[in-house]
């Protein structure tokens, strides 16, 4: 099968570049969908800034504000509502991953029938509105990928929305915008980031062009996470971990995530467990899993994690991969079981069950089994022992 490698028209990456996105939305028209979170990018002053950009080019904004953590249909619902009563040319979104998620569908389902379930394994029939995703947080590089993670409250699961129609036509990358990320935010969707390098690089999807932007990710990720969640103000760290997820998302949306991602959405489902820390919680336990299956691979990954593996066999190299992610997890203060997080051990099998039902499961290097799916959680319920 041939390989086609999908990203965004336009990537910018620069201090300072969220302002450039008046300038881009006009490409499309004069009314813009403003999609942003809760209220961070209102007290750090980035919606301010931004409305006043698009002001400023002539458009006429209208704000769609209070998108969740892990964004359910109703808020996509009510979104879209929004874009099609207000006639919106563009969707532009301010904020993290959940925010940028559920743009993607708003700016889908704005111009398409029907509901978001609708599209879980179809493409649309219109097209849909172009969407500028300028993102506030380093982790889930949902600004240059074709996926869109929406929660079914209803039927209790994680839609995963697929498709080249789903990735923004420009990604304003802005260093600055990240600075205000709080440590556990930061160390979080940090994790949730090397995650998604990690899992690209030992996909079965995994092809030479997505293997050189995941180990950069890596290298990047792994070198400046402790930095960016402890020197917050270091615009330096800031900005490699800016240019690591996004180099991560390219990576895992043209070759997939694999089991970490199919057990961590479970945890949000039925436990709320934020998307970055369930992937940081489960991350060390399946690497420790999978690395028998492909040992090579991860003598590169420990390279690519700092670690010294000159003079040393393929088997002591690979086991360095899976310490130097435990020790990173141990190192940016962010828990280390899921016993912390309020999961519940009767609650494996079912989470195990959906896990494996999971299509990012296939392209795990190692196929996974029932109970080794639920050893899995036992072992990250128990946690990281260390100091």
């Amino acid at each position: 099968m041939a390989f086609v490698f999908q990203c965004p028209e336009k990537i910018i990456f620069g201090c300072g570049v969220a302002s450039e996105v008046g300038e881009e939305a006009r490409r499309w028209g004069e009314r813009v969908l403003l999609v942003v979170g809760k209220g961070s990018a209102r007290r750090t002053g980035a919606l301010d800034q931004v409305v006043e950009a698009l002001v400023q080019s002539g458009l006429t904004v209208s704000i769609f504000e209070g998108v969740e953590s892990d964004p359910s249909t109703d808020t996509v619902h009510r979104g879209a509502d929004l874009a099609r009563e207000f006639q919106a040319q563009v969707v532009v979104a301010l904020g993290g991953g959940s925010v940028i998620d559920a743009a993607k569908a708003i700016a889908l389902l704005a111009t398409n029938p029907g509901r978001c379930s609708d599209y879980e394994r179809k493409a649309p029939v219109n097209s849909v509105l172009p969407l500028i995703a300028i993102p506030t947080t380093a982790g889930t590089g949902s600004e240059v990928t074709r996926f869109s993670v929406i929660s079914d409250l209803d039927r209790k699961v994680k839609m995963v929305l697929g498709g080249s129609y789903l990735i923004p036509k420009i990604a304003l990358l802005d260093p600055l915008l990240t600075v205000s990320m709080p440590h556990e935010v930061t160390a979080a969707t940090g994790m949730d980031a090397l995650t998604h390098a990690i899992e690209a690089y030992l996909s079965t999807r995994a092809q030479p062009d997505t293997d050189l932007l995941a180990l950069s990710a890596v290298e990047l990720i792994a070198a400046n996470l402790t930095q960016a969640v402890y020197n917050p103000q270091d615009v330096e760290a800031r900005s490699a971990m800016l240019l690591g997820q996004y180099r991560a998302g390219l990576a895992f949306s043209n070759a997939s995530v694999a089991l970490v991602h199919s057990m961590s959405r479970p945890l949000g489902v039925y436990f709320g467990v934020l998307h970055g820390l369930a992937n940081a919680l489960l991350l060390p336990h399946v690497m420790a899993y999978n690395r028998p299956a492909c040992p090579e691979r991860f003598a590169v990954l420990a390279h690519a994690l700092g670690e010294e593996t000159v003079g040393l066999s393929i088997r002591e190299a690979s086991l360095k991969a899976v310490q130097a992610v435990r020790n990173l997890v141990l190192d940016i203060g962010i828990p280390r079981s899921l016993q912390q997080v309020g999961v519940k051990e009767e609650s494996f099998e079912i989470m195990a069950k959906d896990a494996l039902e999971a299509q990012s499961t296939q392209f795990n290097p190692r196929r996974p089994q029932m109970d080794d799916v639920i050893t899995l959680y036992w072992e990250a319920y128990q946690g990281l022992k260390g100091n």
